[in-house]
């Protein structure tokens, strides 16, 4: 799949990791926008020293405005002007600047830490994360798809940050998160599962272990925490691939974190899910694990392929080694640009480098507007049946704001219709909220009757403004990865779009064929149930080792399925235009088994059957079909059977 995508030329030259020049690095820390203000303090590096009334309001409103924009919390410079020269201040400056920023994060109800400082020519500059203290039920939220080879360590990382405890090297940590006996035994995962990890407004870890039995205590470290971190462990085994694509695009990740072995290199699945990631446009970083057990040519000769696919002309990343918390904080910074990509080096058993990891997860942030204000839109990806609650689904918040007893559409279902629903109920990591916004996963009790079955993965609840989408066909631009032959018309294959998994099949395409690397407007259409689609969704298309990448372009809604299904010609056959039978007259006597195929060396037993057989044959010529109705008499099945027991047929010809 990434053969397309990241290439793998083994003639190229792999150069080391690029130090990061000085001349870019004021840029990477550009100085606080004024939104359009032409007043010269707010320019000025020594701004936050001894601000004037006038000036002071115009930061907080700028600060305020920054923490609304980044989700809940910024990164802050100090000690930089506005034309990025001239930066430093002196210690007392720095510190009477410090205490401004405190003074106007507690008038903002926020949290100030320092990250680190920098020594320039003209003295001293300062970054600090400025953090929004988020109430019980209001914090936010980052989604980290966890993706790689099997045997990489990617359960085993994720039971060490979640719970805080080492693992013994023998894989004790990785069973605190398997969800099934079959994968606490073979040690790999086979469904997607969910772990979090929560930071305080000052950005220590809030997890702790329950007291209760093994598993996290959910409820309380969302109380706990201003951010939670939700990794979504998938599967890196080749023959749960179809469950990795779920999880990358149903579940709909900010950020993937790509994990390798250092002792196995890259290998198996580790191109695939990197090319799928870059497919969906999902920023990566890259945790390399297994260094305390890897010789150290073996670990150099990993981070040296690494850098070479990293910066092959498919993905255009720029590989930095993260060994300090400077490098944290640079990369962090740049992370959402989605050319930085950092690699982190660590060990589960040693606890080497999780510190910097867990700083990385820490400053991650999304960048993405999910329309709050707009009308409700969520998307299913799991369904369940709660005894003594009823249906209850889980998923994503595209868009808006649901809160409890509010009144959605279902849909759409088999026939591309939508019912009424409210939720009675929603949780949030296990936790009763009343309110769920964009962007944020929740689960919804249905207050209607409405059985499990009615409800599958794929579709969503609207509000009752929206239109009521349901697409049998739309129409996308491709890209196939690979393909071992060629596509061409009435090819069927898997389509992923968002949490919809569903066979679709190619109607028309502008080209007669397609091959590996080809690129082409499609026409799908689904073969089971209409689907709520939008323009601009990402795709994914695959079946076997056939796999395509690409986006809709246009979409055809409120079309009927009969409509929409191809017409075929009338002609001989099962159709209705074939030649019809003698009028209220059967078709003829069936041949007995040895009938034509020479002498029966039983002939009284055959004679028997042929008789026996002739009467079935004949009743059964005037039962009711679905293909025959328009030619055959009606009499019901019931009338048949009888006369066949009492040995009662029709007239023979």
């Amino acid at each position: 799949m990434c053969a397309a995508i990241i290439g793998d030329d083994l003639g190229l030259q792999s150069p080391k990791t690029p130090d990061m020049p000085t001349m870019k690095m004021l840029s990477l820390f550009a100085p606080e926008m004024t939104n359009g203000d032409t007043d010269n303090e707010l320019t000025l590096k020594a701004r936050l020293v001894c601000p004037s009334d006038h000036c002071y309001d115009l930061l907080l409103r700028q600060l305020k405005e920054r923490i609304e924009t980044g989700n809940g919390e910024v990164i802050y410079t100090i000690g930089q002007g506005a034309d990025g020269s001239g930066s430093g201040l002196t210690r007392d400056e720095l510190d009477a600047s410090f205490g401004t920023l405190q003074h106007m994060s507690l008038a903002l109800e926020s949290d100030v830490v320092l990250l680190r400082e920098r020594v320039v020519t003209g003295g001293f500059l300062g970054d600090y994360l400025v953090r929004k203290i988020a109430d019980e039920e209001d914090f936010q939220e980052v989604r980290v798809a966890v993706v790689g080879n099997v045997d990489a360590g990617k359960s085993t990382l994720l039971g060490v940050l979640t719970h805080g405890e080492l693992d013994n090297g023998r894989g004790l940590a990785r069973l605190k998160l398997f969800r099934h006996k079959h994968e606490m035994e073979s040690g790999r995962t086979s469904s997607v599962g969910n772990d979090i990890l929560g930071f305080d407004s000052k950005g220590n870890v809030v997890n702790k272990p329950d007291t209760h039995g093994p598993g996290l205590d959910w409820m309380h470290i969302c109380e706990s925490s201003s951010k939670v971190i939700t990794f979504i462990d998938l599967a890196g085994h080749e023959k749960y691939l179809k469950t990795t694509v779920f999880g990358m695009t149903g579940h709909a990740p900010d950020f993937g974190m790509l994990m390798i072995g250092s002792n196995a290199g890259i290998i198996g699945m580790t191109k695939e899910h990197l090319g799928l990631a870059l497919a969906l446009s999902v920023p990566v970083f890259v945790v390399v694990t297994k260094i305390d057990m890897c010789p150290p040519n073996v670990l150099q000769e990993t981070l040296r392929l690494l850098q070479r696919i990293l910066k092959s002309p498919g993905c255009r990343k720029i590989p930095i080694l993260v060994n300090t918390k400077e490098d944290v904080v640079t990369t962090a910074t740049n992370f959402s640009s989605e050319r930085v990509c950092p690699i982190f080096q660590v060990s589960n058993v040693t606890g080497h480098n999780l510190d910097l990891l867990k700083m990385f997860l820490n400053l991650l942030n999304t960048r993405v507007d999910w329309g709050i204000s707009e009308p409700a839109e969520f998307q299913i990806d799991e369904t369940y049946s709660v005894p003594g609650v009823g249906t209850v689904v889980s998923g994503t918040t595209l868009r808006g704001c649901i809160r409890e007893n509010d009144s959605l559409l279902l849909g759409p279902d088999c026939h591309g219709a939508y019912i009424q629903v409210i939720i009675k109920s929603i949780h949030r990591k296990r936790m009763p909220v009343v309110v769920v916004k964009g962007g944020q996963t929740a689960s919804f009790a249905l207050k209607k009757q409405i059985k499990r079955s009615h409800v599958r993965k794929g579709m969503v609840m609207i509000s009752l403004a929206s239109e009521q989408i349901a697409c049998w066909e739309f129409e996308g631009e491709i890209l196939v990865l690979h393909h071992p032959t060629t596509i061409s018309t009435h090819y069927q294959a898997m389509v992923h779009v968002g949490s919809i998994r569903q066979t679709a099949s190619i109607i028309r395409m502008d080209k007669e064929h397609l091959r590996t690397g080809d690129k082409a407007t499609v026409l799908f259409r689904f073969i089971k149930n209409p689907e709520y689609l939008h323009m601009d969704a990402r795709m994914v298309f695959r079946e076997g080792k056939t796999k395509a990448v690409g986006k809709i372009t246009r979409i055809f809604p409120n079309i009927s399925a009969s409509e929409s299904r191809p017409r075929y010609h009338k002609g001989k056959g099962r159709g209705t235009g074939g030649p019809k039978p003698p009028d209220n007259g059967p078709r003829g006597q069936r041949r007995g088994r040895n009938r034509g195929r020479g002498k029966s060396k039983r002939p009284a037993e055959d004679k028997q059957s042929e008789e026996s057989l002739g009467r079935a044959a004949a009743s059964s010529h005037q039962i009711l079909t679905t293909l025959d109705a328009p030619r055959l008499p009606q009499r019901t099945a019931s009338e048949a059977k009888t006369e066949i027991q009492e040995g009662t047929t029709p007239e023979k010809s």
